[in-house]
This record gives structure tokens, sequence and C-alpha cells, in this order.
């Protein structure tokens, strides 16, 4: 296992265009590593850059303290997972796994072969298909036949390029269990490509934001989604996505399209002189008022508003609020819109709901908002004015801390099967 380490990666094509610009990213031995962005925003690059198949503009990529920028991709001891698989069709599940291993030419015995091939198997609950082949199976199947190649070639870190994309939806959520466990029990360094919210947000120990080349944030999933450093990052992360209302200020009292809103001291001093803002509001921040608890009432702000419809999903309902920006407020929406690679963001606000709720669309509905948990945003710069760096910082130290007893846990499980 190693650890990786980007210094000012720079990745720069003849047009001169910057793919991927001056990322910093140190990923300790053992870590899972997500990167996650819009389309466009460098992440297969950066990626590539890594395993050696594409060059570096400018930088250092060091792996286990030694750099290897100039290093070909067979000398760098790492396994990637793509896409599409890249499984050799007239070869059985057994071959293709072995098939790395066959390379190294009377490097491996052919009892060491099938130890290592049969381990791998196990571990992907491929035995029963070690004659099959790829044609013959799943693409979750197959999948695994890719990640138990990478496992046999006893690399020092695991790639993975977007590797459940091709799959659909009920796979994609098995598929992504299987990879966490996998990783949990080999414990090997491992980076991640995905534009997928879920695999970004479940699967890895920390995630970075990419935007077109910068490296935004990089954190556990719980930091970026409490304590986003901007815009961006708040937009991209968490679905729905969260919401952003335009709000005059007064003092400590926002005036925005759905009424007043009174911030505490702390929030009033970090907007201490500006005209406008953006507030970041999540739809779970919201209730209907008549289902709130008494006690939390004092901590948020109750507003009259009509939805224009509900969607009842079983467990929670999303309900929908329209309303009118002016045009400098329009023209921010639409520059983040095109940031995070969508259409637009129309001028609405989605609210989380309880099952029980009876409020519906068209009609008039009392709602409860947490002002707690409101983020208010400089409109101009995109920065989050009243993150907290050092909460943020503890969810991330927590999260890391309890990944390492589970991945202590799931080798204990290991060594008592053996």
């Amino acid at each position: 296992m190693a650890s990786i380490t980007l210094n000012h990666l720079v990745k720069q094509y003849g047009d001169g265009f910057p793919a991927v610009n001056d990322v910093s990213i140190d990923i300790a031995d053992g870590e899972f590593i997500i990167l996650v962005g819009p389309s466009g925003c460098g992440k297969s690059t950066l990626l590539r850059m890594i395993v050696g198949l594409e060059d570096i503009t400018s930088g250092d990529l060091l792996i286990d303290g030694q750099r290897v920028n100039e290093k070909a991709p067979r000398d760098r001891n790492l396994a990637m997972v793509f896409q599409n698989y890249a499984l050799y069709p007239h070869l059985t599940v057994f071959e293709n796994i072995a098939f790395p291993l066959r390379l190294g030419k009377g490097k491996h015995s052919e009892e060491d072969i099938r130890r290592l091939v049969t381990d791998a198997a196990r571990t992907l609950e491929l035995t029963d298909h070690l004659e099959r082949k790829p044609g013959n199976l799943s693409g979750g199947q197959r999948q695994r036949v890719a990640m138990g190649r990478a496992i046999v070639r006893q690399a020092d870190a695991f790639l993975f390029d977007e590797p459940l994309s091709n799959l659909d939806a009920k796979l994609r959520g098995q598929m992504r269990s299987e990879i966490s466990q996998m990783q949990r029990r080999l414990g090997v360094t491992s980076v991640y490509v995905t534009h997928d919210q879920t695999e970004a947000m479940t699967l890895g120990d920390r995630v970075a934001v990419l935007k077109k080349g910068v490296l935004q944030q990089i954190a556990s999933p719980r930091e970026l989604y409490e304590q986003p450093v901007n815009l961006f990052v708040a937009g991209f992360i968490g679905s729905p996505s969260m919401n952003f209302v335009p709000a005059t200020v007064s003092g400590n009292v926002l005036k925005t399209a759905v009424g007043d809103i009174e911030v505490d001291s702390r929030k009033a001093a970090a907007i201490e002189g500006k005209r406008l803002v953006l507030v970041g509001v999540r739809p779970e921040f919201f209730e209907d008022a008549s289902l709130v608890d008494e006690a939390k009432l004092p901590h948020g702000s109750t507003f009259t508003a009509e939805l224009t419809h509900t969607e009842w999903l079983g467990n929670e309902q999303y309900g929908y609020i329209n309303f009118d920006p002016d045009p400098e407020v329009r023209s921010l929406l639409d520059g983040l819109a095109r940031d995070m690679d969508a259409d637009e963001l129309r001028p609405q606000i989605v609210v989380t709901l309880d099952a029980a709720s009876r409020i519906r669309g068209g009609r008039p509905a009392e709602l409860w908002l947490d002002t707690r948990k409101l983020h208010l945003f400089d409109p101009e710069t995109g920065e989050n004015l009243t993150r907290d760096a050092a909460a943020g910082a503890a969810l991330t130290e927590e999260a890391n801390a309890a990944r390492a007893e589970e991945i202590a846990d799931a080798r204990g499980r290991d060594r008592a099967n053996v």
C-alpha cells in the first residue's frame, strides 16, 4: 500500500487551457478519496495523470514519497478499474483475473496464480463463475471481475474511473456496497472518480470537489454538506440541492421572498456592511409548521407561502415554492448553473415535508424554517460568509476516526474467518 501526494499539479493542453490547475492533495496510505465535479471539471484527467496515462505539465506526483512524474504506467504499480470493464471476451473469468499475473513472465508460479485468483474470487463472490466467459455475466459480475484483476496485482493503490456508470440503479447500489466493503477489508489506497452524488457521499473518507480544473474543497462528505466553503460546493453537494434565496440585509434581519428572517449575532456580524446576500437553505431545514415541536419553534422563523405542487415519496414529501428574483440575482443564478453544468437554476425553493403533512399545492401553507442552520454567501465572490471552519474540521476528524475503526473491525472479521 502507499500514500499518494499531488503537489501543485497542472495539466495544460496545446491551446493553453489548464484542464487541471494547481491541484494539491495528500492521500494517506489506505485512504479512500473521491474526485467529484461536473463534466469537464478535470477529475478524470487528474486520475489519468496519477496512473501515468496523461503527462504532467508542471508540479510533482509522489507515490510513497518517491517522485514518479516520468515513470511509465507499468512502473507505478497502480491498478485501474475502468468504466467499460476492459475484459477479454475470449478468456474465462479465471484467465481475465489472472492476466496481469501472467504478464510477469515467470514472476508467479501457477500455484501462486491459482491461489491469488481464488482468493480474489472468494472476496468478490465470483468463485462459481471462474470458468464462464464475460459475455455470460451480468454487468455487476463483469465489474467484479475487473476489480478482481486489480486485486491480484497487489497494487499500491486502486484507481476507479466511473466504474458504475454503465449499471442500472439497483446494481449501482449493490456494487457501491461491495466496493466499500472490499476497500475496508483490503485497506488499499483508492482514488475514485464519479459524477454521482450518492457514490461521492457514501464511499469516500474524503471528497475532493473540482470546478474547471481547480480544487474547491476537500473534506469528509459530512463537512462538505454541513460546512461548504462556497456557493459552488454548496450547490453541487446534496440532492435535492441547496436552495439559494436572495436577501437584502437590514441589521440582523434578512428580507427575502419568503418573509423576514432574523439571524443570530454571529451571522449578523459576518454580513455586516453587505447590501445583498444569498441565503443557502437545504430543503430539510423546512418543516410543516403544524408538525413542529413547540420546543423548536423559537429557534426558527414561521412564514406563509403558496406551494405550486407537492411530490409524495412515501417516507417524505417535496414541496415547491416559486419566487421572482431581480435581474441581478437572476444573472448570479444563471452563472452558478453554468458552473454546475446545469441548464438553469430555477428561482424556486424546494422544501422537504413529513409524509404526514397535509400541505398541498395551490393553497397557502404555513412553514417553519430552522434559521440556526442557514448559510449566507457573498453573491460576488461565492464565499460562504458564515462557514464554521473549526466545526467542519471536527466533522472530518470524527469521520476519519470512525473509518479507522471500521477498517480495523473488517480486518478482524477477515482474520477470524481464515
